[in-house]
C-alpha cells in the first residue's frame, strides 16, 4: 500500500470521502427523479413506461457504485491506499454526513464502494460502517421548496368528507377524477362499517404522507387517523377508470392489509422521499411489527434493506443459541436450503453440480434470480436478498448441514478461524412449503391452498412468467395465507414458451407407452400433462377441479400468451377485490351518492365513538 505524508494523506482522505458522497448524491437524485417521473407516467396511464422505470431504478444503484469505484481507482489508485488513509476517509465521510438528509443510505453506499475495493478481511473493521455512525432521528428536509414528510388535517373543523377530498386533491394529479365526492362517501361508509361511528376527541386528526406511492397501475395515499389514544392506518388506492379519469378504488384500514401491501412478494414502490428515515418512522407507527429493513426494501431502497437485515441477523445470532439446519421439505437438485429455526428466513446456496435431468449452470441460475429481482412480482414471486462472503459461526451450524455444504457446494465455502464463509448466498422469507401444507392440512386448508395455488400460477402467467417446475414443493404459503413461488432455476418468460396440446395417440402402443410418442422442443409446454403430478391426492383433485377446471386447458395458457404479445400489461390487485368500492358498494358507486358541500359543520359521520373491530396501535 502507498504511504502518504500526514497532510497529504488527510487531503486525500477528504477528497476520496467527497467523491464517494458525490456518487451517492447522484444516485439518490436519480432515485427521487424516478418517483417524479412515475407520477407523469401514472397520469398518462403509460404502464409499460412504469415497468421500464422500475427496472431501470433497480439497476441504477449498482451502476453508480461501479462508476464511483472506477473514479476512485483512476484518480486515487484506491486499491493501494494504506490503512491510515482509509480510516481518515471514513472519519471525513462521517463529518460530511452530519447535516445530510439520507445519512443511513449514504453509509450503505460507502460500504458498497469499499467492499468493491477492500479485501474481505477489512469488512468487519473500522474501515466500513458496521454500525450506523449518524442518527436518523428527527431529520427534517428544511429546504425552502421541500415537502414535509406528512401533512396534518383536522376533520373537526370541516368534516371528514371535505378533509378526505383535500387530502387527495393536495397531490395535484393532472388527470381529473370521475367523481371524487362519490368516492369519498364510499371511504366514509367503509370507515363506519369498520370502526362504527366516530366521536371526535380533542386530538382528532388525519396524517397523510406527502408523496404518493406508485406501483404497477395504481397510486396510493398512505396515512393514519388519530382519535384519542387510538391510531388507525389507511391506504387509498387511486386508479384509472373509463373515460381517462381517476377514482378512489378502495380504502384499506386493517394492519394485515398493510402488511400484504408491503409484502416481500410485491415489487418496490416508487416514492419521492427527501428524508427516507422519516417515511420509515411514519410507516412503522402503522406497521410496528414490520422490520425497518423490509420497509426500506419496499420503498425501493433495497440495498439499505439488505444492510439492516444483516445487522438484524448478527444481533439475532448474538442473542440466540439454536443451530442452522437443513430446511424441512423435499430437497432440491439445484439449491442447498437451510434455516435458523428461531429466525424467519431461509438461506440458499447454489450447488456446484446438478444431477440429471437438470440442464443448467450456476450462471444461468443467477441470471434467473436477477430476472425476478427486476420483474413485476405481482405478489406471487418472493424477493431475495443476495449476499457475498457471509461469515457464519461454525459452532452454530448443524453437522448434517456442514456435510451437505462440503459435499454439494465445496467451491462456495471456506473456513476462516471459527467461521465458515459462504461466498454467495440468497436469503428469503421463510414460508410453509405448499406440499407440506397440503400433506398435513385440514380440508379447509387444502381448499384454501389449492385455490391460492391456481390463482398464483394464473397471476404469474399474466406477469409473463412460466414457473417451469410446477410441483407444489416450489411454492410456499406466507403467514397471510398467500401462495408464492420461490424456486427460480427453471422459470421462463411465457412469451418464450410454445404452448402445445398433447397430440392424439397414433395407435394402441402410443396410448400405453410410458414415454411421450411426440416430439418435445426445449421450450414446449403441455398443460394437460400437469394433471399427472398435481392431482394425485383425491382431496386436492376435488378442490382443484372445482376452482380451476381450466388450468389444464392449453387455451388458457395460449390466451395469456397472446395478450402479452399484444402488449397487455398485467394488473393484479394487492388487496382483496371484494374491497373495491365498485364491488363493496355497487349502488352508491354506480349511481353516485351526493358528495355534500365541502366545509360547513361536521356531518353525521362524527356522531359516535371510533371503535375498531380489531385492535389498533395505541399512540405512544
Amino acid at each position: 500500500m502507498k504511504h502518504f505524508p500526514k497532510l497529504l494523506s488527510s487531503q486525500i482522505g477528504f477528497d476520496v470521502a467527497q467523491t464517494i458522497l458525490d456518487g451517492f448524491n447522484r444516485h439518490y437524485g436519480n432515485f427521487c427523479d424516478a418517483a417524479v417521473r412515475a407520477k407523469g407516467l401514472f397520469e398518462a396511464a403509460d404502464w409499460h413506461g412504469v415497468q421500464r422505470l422500475a427496472r431501470e431504478r433497480i439497476a441504477s444503484y449498482d451502476e453508480r457504485v461501479k462508476h464511483c469505484v472506477v473514479t476512485l481507482e483512476d484518480e486515487y489508485d484506491a486499491e493501494t491506499i494504506d490503512d491510515e488513509v482509509w480510516q481518515q476517509i471514513k472519519l471525513h465521510y462521517i463529518g460530511l454526513l452530519t447535516t445530510h438528509r439520507q445519512p443511513e443510505c449514504a453509509e450503505t453506499f460507502f460500504n458498497s464502494v469499499c467492499c468493491k475495493i477492500l479485501h474481505r478481511s477489512y469488512f468487519n473493521n473500522d474501515f466500513i460502517f458496521v454500525r450506523p455512525a449518524i442518527s436518523t432521528e428527527y431529520i427534517e428536509n428544511d429546504e425552502p421548496a421541500a415537502k414535509p414528510t406528512y401533512r396534518a388535517y383536522y376533520p373537526g373543523k370541516d368534516g371528514l368528507a371535505a378533509t378526505f377530498e383535500r387530502i387527495v386533491t393536495n397531490f395535484q394529479l393532472e388527470t381529473p377524477f370521475e367523481d371524487l365526492a362519490r368516492d369519498v362517501q364510499c371511504v366514509l361508509r367503509a370507515l363506519r362499517d369498520t370502526f362504527g361511528e366516530v366521536e371526535p376527541k380533542p386530538n382528532f386528526q388525519i396524517h397523510a404522507l406527502s408523496s404518493l406511492f406508485f406501483r404497477n397501475q395504481s397510486a396510493y395515499v398512505i396515512g393514519r387517523i388519530i382519535n384519542g389514544d387510538l391510531l388507525a392506518p389507511f391506504i387509498l388506492p387511486i386508479r384509472h377508470v373509463a373515460g381517462g379519469r381517476l377514482a378512489l378504488d378502495a380504502v384499506l384500514l386493517r394492519p394485515e392489509q398493510l402488511l400484504v401491501m408491503f409484502s416481500f412478494a410485491h415489487s418496490y414502490f416508487l416514492v419521492d422521499m427527501g428524508v427516507p428515515s422519516a417515511y420509515v418512522a411514519f410507516l412503522r407507527t402503522i406497521m410496528p411489527l414490520k422490520p425497518k429493513g423490509e420497509i426500506y426494501t419496499s420503498l425501493g431502497l433495497q440495498k439499505q434493506g439488505k444492510n439492516l437485515f444483516y445487522r438484524d441477523l448478527l444481533h439475532h445470532l448474538a442473542y440466540s443459541s439454536d443451530r442452522f439446519v437443513i430446511a424441512p421439505g423435499i430437497r432440491g437438485m439445484v439449491m442447498i436450503v437451510f434455516t435458523l429455526p428461531s429466525f424467519p428466513y431461509v438461506f440458499k446456496v447454489i450447488k456446484d453440480s446438478f444431477p440429471a435431468p437438470k440442464e443448467t449452470t450456476r450462471e444461468e441460475v443467477e441470471a434467473k434470480y436477477q430476472l425476478v429481482k427486476r420483474h413485476d412480482r405481482l405478489g406471487r414471486l418472493a424477493d431475495t436478498l443476495e449476499y457475498s462472503s457471509v461469515a457464519l459461526p461454525v459452532a452454530r451450524l448443524d453437522e448434517a448441514l456442514v456435510r451437505e455444504l462440503e459435499q454439494s457446494a465445496p467451491s462456495m465455502i471456506e473456513y476462516e478461524g471459527d467461521n465458515l464463509v459462504i461466498r454467495h448466498l440468497y436469503i428469503e422469507r421463510r414460508m410453509v412449503p405448499l406440499n407440506l401444507w397440503l400433506q398435513n392440512g385440514s380440508d379447509a386448508q387444502i381448499e384454501h391452498g389449492i385455490r391460492e395455488y391456481g390463482n398464483a400460477v394464473k397471476d404469474l402467467m399474466r406477469a409473463n412468467i412460466f414457473p417451469g417446475d410446477m410441483l407444489y414443493k416450489n411454492f410456499g404459503v406466507t403467514r397471510h395465507g398467500r401462495v408464492v413461488f420461490y424456486d427460480y432455476d427453471e422459470i421462463e418468460y411465457l412469451t418464450d414458451c410454445n404452448v402445445r396440446a398433447v397430440p392424439e395417440p397414433r395407435n394402441e402402443e402410443d396410448e400405453l407407452s410410458s414415454e411421450p410418442w411426440y416430439s418435445i422442443g426445449p421450450r414446449d409446454i403441455f398443460p394437460e400433462t400437469y394433471r399427472t403430478f398435481l392431482l394425485g391426492d383425491p382431496r386436492v383433485q376435488r378442490y382443484f377441479l372445482a376452482y380451476h377446471p381450466d388450468f389444464f386447458d392449453p387455451a388458457l395458457w395460449q390466451e395469456s400468451k397472446a395478450r402479452l404479445i399484444a402488449g397487455e400489461v398485467p394488473d393484479v390487485f394487492p388487496y382483496d377485490p371484494s374491497m373495491r368500492f365498485c364491488t363493496r358498494y355497487p349502488e352508491s358507486y354506480l349511481k353516485g351518492e351526493p358528495g355534500g358541500e365541502p366545509g360547513g359543520e361536521p356531518g353525521p359521520e362524527l356522531s359516535g365513538e371510533l371503535k375498531e373491530a380489531t385492535p389498533a396501535a395505541r399512540v405512544a
